[in-house]
């Protein structure tokens, strides 16, 4: 792993000289440490494929450079290529190894909720979101019988994936599901995913915190008291039980906030 460089090559000049065309260094807004770390991932699963030494276009620190600038939102998987001297095919290959070896780092709910309990979290947050996603025709039958599309999002009017995640009270993320098309309610979603896992957890004391998405998800699963119909109000009571889990709970949209908006390429995935 060597360190970047910071000037051009005479061939670099010559080379954008020639197409008449400006070169320049970009600056990846990362820390140094980060990069280290990612570049380590990818030494330690070379050395798990037996990839010989030398056999790679990109040493680990560039392939983590160009994972990482993928993150940061640079969408543009043939220009990232270029910009590392490597084809486009093998851009595409790099960036693919990159996720499967940060995903690989995740822990599973189970191990999430029991390293929060171990930490003293008082309680966790779950919440949804829902990622723009290009489109992807798959029918599936609506609740109602009728054909629907899939991945298609009534809520947000859009072709999406419905992402479930963990927060902890300070909002930093613990755990995310695996996505489900973007026509599943967050319910669904929790049930197929979290739910099971967060009763075992309420049951030793580490409640979960939701909205009022989740109503009806069982022991253990706070979420807001709905106003009763016909035009009656809540008891004094219950307002204040709303305005306290609002003010513990709205801080689990911090977390989306971090993934999304420090990751931007999560704001709309191709």
């Amino acid at each position: 792993m060597e360190p970047p460089v910071d000037e051009f090559s005479p061939q670099e000049t010559a080379t954008a000289e020639r197409l008449h065309v400006i070169a320049h260094r970009a600056t990846l807004d990362v820390t140094r440490a980060l990069v280290h770390y990612v570049a380590r991932l990818l030494q330690d699963e070379r050395r798990r494929l037996g990839t010989p030494k030398g056999s790679r276009a990109l040493t680990p620190f560039w392939q983590a450079v160009l994972i990482l600038r993928w993150f940061r939102g640079e969408h543009d998987i043939p220009k990232l290529g270029r910009d590392h001297r490597v084809s486009r095919a093998t851009a595409y290959r790099y960036i693919a190894e990159g996720i499967d070896v940060l995903a690989a780092q995740a822990p599973d709910l189970r191990e999430a909720l029991d390293r929060a309990q171990a930490d003293g979290l008082a309680y966790v947050i779950l919440d949804g979101t829902l990622i723009s996603i290009d489109r992807c025709a798959e029918q599936a039958v609506s609740v109602k019988g009728e054909p629907i599309d899939a991945w298609y999002s009534g809520k947000a009017h859009q072709h999406a994936g419905n992402l479930q995640a963990l927060s902890a009270p300070s909002g930093l993320p613990l755990w995310i599901a695996d996505v489900e098309p973007g026509s599943v309610h967050d319910l669904t979603a929790a049930r197929a995913h979290a739910l099971g896992a967060l009763y075992a957890a309420a049951a030793r004391g580490l409640p979960t915190l939701a909205d009022g998405g989740y109503d009806g998800a069982g022991i253990g699963v706070y979420t807001p008291i709905k106003q009763p119909a016909e035009n009656q109000t809540l008891s004094s009571d219950n307002r204040t039980y709303n305005q306290l889990l609002r003010g513990l709970r709205c801080l689990g949209e911090r977390g989306f906030a971090l993934l999304k908006g420090r990751w931007r390429i999560l704001q709309h995935i191709t």
